[in-house]
Order: C-alpha cells, then structure tokens, then sequence
C-alpha cells in the first residue's frame, strides 16, 4: 500500500495532489505558480538582482528580467540564465550578465546586489501546503510533471527538436506514460526536469519520477469518466501556455498534435481534430504553421472517434465547437488532469492493481 504525492508544474498554476491507496482518500490544492512568484519577486526587488539557481520555466521572469536589464544591473549564474534561453549568447544581448556558477559568493558578498533563486520547486512550500492537508509529508512515490522543450543540438529549433523527443519515445513505446522517468533516468537533454529531479532529491519519497506534462495530462484526461471503456477517443489539453492533443486507440497515441495556445484559433482547432483522428497531419506544415509539429502513427477515421475529451484551464475556447465535446474532470477536478495523469503513470510504471477514478 502506498502514499502518492503529485506535482503539475505549469505555466499558471501549481496543481498538487495527495493519494493515499490504503484509505483511499484523496486531497488537493491549486496554487499559484513558481514562475509567476518569481516573476513578482524580481518586479520588486530593490537595487541590481543576483540571479541563482537553475532552470525553470520562463515566460514571465524572461520579460521581467530582459526589461530590467535596460535600468539596473543583473547578474545571472550560467545554470540559472538557461532559463531565459539555451543560447546564452542571446541572454547576453538583453544586456545580462552571466557568470560561472563558483563565481556567485563573490557577487554575493556586494552589497548593491539582492539575490533571486530561481527553481520550479521549493520543498518548503510544497511541505507547507502538504501538512495543510493534515497528513504526514513522507511518500512512497512522488511524481512531478512540467513542459521541458530539451536542449537542441545547433541548427535544430526547440519545437521541432521537442518533437523528436516524443517521437523516439513513443515509436518503441506507444503510450503516454512513455515520458515517464525516474529521477535519476532524465535524459541531460531534458534539462529543466533534470533540475527538477535534482531538487527533488531533498524529498522524503522512496521513489522520484519526473514527466512530460503534457503526456501527464493526455493520460489523466483519458481518465475521464467519459473516456473510460471506449477504445477510440481524442484528447486536447488547452494548457495556459501549450495545446496539446491526441488521438488514442486502445490505450495506444495513434497521433498528436502541439502549438502553444496563444497561435491557435476555434475554427483551427476544429479542423485540426479531424486531420488528427484521419491521420492527415504533417509535422513540417505545422511547424510552417508556426505549430511544434505533429506525430502521426495510425488513423481509425474521425467518423470512428467515440468521445472528444477537453480538459486545461484555458478549454473554454472551445466552448462554441462544432464537434461534440466533453469538457472533462479527470477524478471531479478539470485542474487535477496533469496529476492524475501523473498518478496513473506511475502506476502503470510500478505495475500496481488498477485505481478507479470517479
């Protein structure tokens, strides 16, 4: 019997889930995001910013650190500059400095300098908001999800190389939880999950499994009271950040598709649904589409497709579809669908007796 401790890293919020097998109780907690903390942070810290740490989601603390830059003086470890971008020549040009990371207690010790950490996880946190839910903070798995693009040999963008990635996972292994690793099996490529993995090692858990979080979420939504015992079904997560979707068969990713939210339209979608389940996406006209590309396996025909599940928390843009869609609640909770994905995988992984979910 076992403790589970679930962690959905995204771009908005951090969703987190506890499960106890022996009780079967469940409890969760939707919180506001590392990113966006520490985007609100380094707005209002005084005087020239010392940048530690290691990579973590960008978004918000890039522009909040580019725009800085252009008043104030920032200094930024190497390990933790990659999280602005993998060309560090680039963070450069934004008018950042960037040192070694044993050159940091140097800096450190100047007193026009405040210091900011970067990092998606901080185990105070997370332990705070644990025993707020009146258990111990002690595990037997602890699985954490969030969107890593890899680092991409020179020449190769990081939507395509992205794409590689799922590709050469999933054609030995069709399924989601094929992006499921152990803590210390991270591919170095997968730098921010490793960074994660590392931090992670400070958690009292017995095993650590790191994932992709858009696979997690494809899983978890499969999850979906709607989706259960059919065979042919099409998933979407309409993340904050990233749209991500999938046709399954049998348990098995027959296709997907991925853009970042932002790029994409209702009608789009609609029509990328369909191309989808016919098997008639191509990865290079995605990426010309300014999409991350798409991976196409098998087609059952869209006529064949039994549910269309739709779950993220932006999934109200598909709210006037033409297609039949079901808005999901993988185990009741719509922002849980990373984590049961994450659940399930780990799971499948540890070859543990089948949960039900309601």
């Amino acid at each position: 019997m076992s403790r589970f401790l679930l962690v959905d890293i995204g771009a908005g919020t951090m969703d987190v889930l506890y499960y106890d097998d022996t009780t079967d109780v469940h409890y969760k907690a939707v919180v506001r995001s590392p990113v966006k903390m520490a985007a609100e942070k380094a707005e209002n810290l005084p005087g020239d910013l010392l940048v530690t740490g290691c990579e973590m989601g960008g978004g918000p603390i890039t522009e909040i650190l580019k725009k800085r830059a252009r008043h104030r003086r920032v200094v930024m470890s190497a390990s933790a500059a990659l999280t602005l971008h993998h060309n560090l020549e680039k963070v450069r040009n934004w008018g950042i400095t960037i040192i070694e990371d044993g050159e940091i207690d140097s800096y450190r010790s100047m007193k026009q300098f405040t210091t900011l950490t970067l990092g998606d996880l901080d185990i105070k946190r997370l332990k705070k908001l644990v025993e707020e839910f009146g258990v111990s903070f002690s595990f037997n798995f602890v699985g954490i999800c969030a969107q890593d693009h890899g680092m991409p040999p020179e020449g190769l963008s990081h939507l395509d190389y992205r794409h590689t990635l799922f590709k050469e996972k999933l054609d030995k292994k069709p399924f989601p939880h094929a992006l499921l690793y152990k803590a210390k099996e991270v591919p170095p490529t997968l730098n921010r999950l490793r960074s994660i993995a590392e931090t992670a090692r400070g958690l009292p858990a017995e095993e650590i499994y790191l994932m992709d979080s858009g696979m997690a979420a494809i899983l978890g939504a499969s999850m979906d009271k709607q989706a259960l015992q059919k065979k042919k079904i099409i998933i979407l997560d309409v993340a904050t950040s990233h749209t991500l979707a999938a046709a399954l068969c049998s348990e098995e990713i027959a296709g997907s598709f991925e853009y970042h939210t932002r790029d994409v339209t209702l009608e789009h979608l609609d029509s990328l649904i369909v191309e989808l389940a016919d098997g008639k996406l191509e990865h290079k006209k995605i990426l010309e589409q300014g999409g991350h590309g798409a991976y196409s396996r098998k087609a059952f025909g869209f006529k064949a497709t039994e549910a269309i599940i739709a779950t993220g928390p932006k999934r109200r843009l598909l709210l006037q579809s033409r297609l039949p869609i079901h808005f999901g609640a993988p185990w009741g909770d719509n922002m849980m669908t990373g984590t049961v994905g994450l659940l399930e995988a780990i799971r499948r992984q540890e070859n543990i007796e089948p949960l039900t979910y309601i």
